[in-house]
């Protein structure tokens, strides 16, 4: 961050970690790293791939991104 306004750079880093913690973290309370590995990687698969996103249209990110996917 080296200047005014840089803050809203990171507003969607910001709201993603927030949906990691309180749709996945918060509710697994994965106890070792292995599992909150598989864990992440599991919930990551599920944001891009099947849930849909109100920014976006309420469409998923696959589709904006890969239009000819079969997802």
């Amino acid at each position: 961050m080296d200047g005014r306004g840089r803050y809203l750079d990171n507003i969607f880093i910001e709201r993603l970690w927030r949906s990691v913690k309180y749709e996945n973290i918060y509710i697994w309370r994965y106890e070792t790293v292995p599992e909150l590995a598989t864990g992440l990687d599991n919930y990551f698969d599920f944001y891009n791939n099947h849930r849909f996103h109100q920014a976006l249209g309420n469409s998923k990110p696959v589709q904006l991104y890969r239009p000819n996917s079969d997802s």
